[in-house]
């Protein structure tokens, strides 16, 4: 697929072939990362979950991540780094992401153990929420399908030579919606509804969600902040709203955040053209409701999100010269409503710490 067909060598187009669904060969940078992240949310059981991949083969490991939010509030997390020693699949620590059809059909596997926890706050600290909360058996089977097209590729200029990476956060990304089905256990469970049982849960998931895919040298840090709101109210309306800041450009000018996304209508997607993202905050400075704003060539639309369940995660670097960097990503299962509609989906916001405080929060 590409978003244009001139020939002007200097027009940048966005390629996206059936094969980038399969792992790439990597390039030499050493924080080369190719990563693949799926959500599910279901409506009816107000319950929902994330799963991601990321291949850092050049550094020798992985990144697994599995959430599932629970219908009481408890969210079940698991966090590893195995080792791997190639690039040929999405298959590390028990997860295991399989494209069956390019476009169309993926399946996301899980079989392992997820940290429970009562008050998902504590994740702030991980050394000590993995130490002082229970692990338990957690097993995932769960099929997605295609309700759109697909949204975004690789840019590159038109003769076919590559865009240097901004900020070393990725050359490549695209995302689709999906409707989803499949099983999530969490514990020691026999109910099958998802609402009863204190020490298990089994969850018949009959929702949607969105997928993403990225490759080339990714470091969190790269970015100051930036606010991403992926949501599914139907199969025939959903939306992804996004605004990053990338900090003070090299000139000591300050960049002005860019806003993003774009709207499932019917089948096709309209772009956004301008976005807003509003936030209340607590104590922690950490979202607890939006109102968002979003403009397509075609319309205008309001959005407004409410936090059912937050889990805040870390992730630290430390550079050549021996700083460390400190990024917080809040991931929170969110109710939306727009245009009458009630959905499901994330608010994931990512801050770099200064000071002990996230940079893009409000004191």
């Amino acid at each position: 697929m590409r978003e244009s067909d001139q020939t002007d060598p200097d027009e940048i187009v966005t390629v996206l072939l059936p094969e980038d669904e399969y792992t790439h060969t990597p390039d030499a940078a050493e924080n080369y990362n190719e990563s693949m992240y799926l959500n599910v949310f279901d409506l009816g059981l107000e319950v929902g979950g994330w799963f991601r991949l990321g291949n850092r083969v050049n550094e020798g490991h992985a990144e697994m991540s599995v959430c599932i939010y629970l219908p009481d509030g408890r969210v079940g997390f698991m966090y590893d780094r195995p080792k791997i020693d190639n690039n040929d699949a999405m298959d590390a620590g028990g997860l295991t992401i399989t494209v069956v059809e390019p476009f169309e059909h993926l399946t996301v596997t899980y079989e392992g153990r997820v940290c429970l926890l009562d008050d998902p706050s504590e994740m702030a600290d991980p050394r000590a929420a993995f130490g002082t909360n229970p692990m338990v058996d957690c097993s995932v089977r769960l099929d997605y399908r295609a309700v759109s097209p697909m949204y975004g590729g690789r840019p590159q200029y038109a003769d076919g030579r590559e865009i240097e990476t901004l900020n070393g956060f990725a050359k490549a990304h695209y995302e689709q919606h999906c409707s989803v089905i499949g099983t999530i256990t969490v514990g020691d469970a026999v109910d099958v509804d998802g609402r009863d049982g204190r020490d298990g849960v089994v969850m018949e998931i009959d929702g949607m969600g969105l997928r993403d895919k990225s490759w080339g040298p990714r470091y969190w840090q790269a970015l100051t902040w930036y606010r991403w709101l992926p949501m599914v109210f139907n199969e025939n309306f959903a939306m992804m709203l996004s605004v990053i800041d990338r900090g003070i450009r090299d000139d000591g000018s300050a960049r002005t955040p860019s806003a993003s996304g774009m709207v499932l209508v019917g089948n096709e997607y309209h772009r956004v053209t301008d976005c807003r993202i509003e936030a209340d905050w607590n104590e922690a400075g950490e979202q607890t409701a939006m109102r968002c704003w979003a403009q397509t060539d075609e319309r205008e639309y309001e959005v407004t999100g409410e936090v059912l369940s937050m889990i805040p995660l870390r992730s630290r670097r430390t550079t050549p010269d021996g700083n460390q960097l400190h990024t917080r990503i809040t991931e929170a299962m969110t109710r939306y409503e727009c245009d009458g509609h009630v959905g499901l989906g994330m608010s994931e916001f990512l801050d770099q710490v200064v000071d002990g405080w996230p940079i893009g929060v409000p004191r």
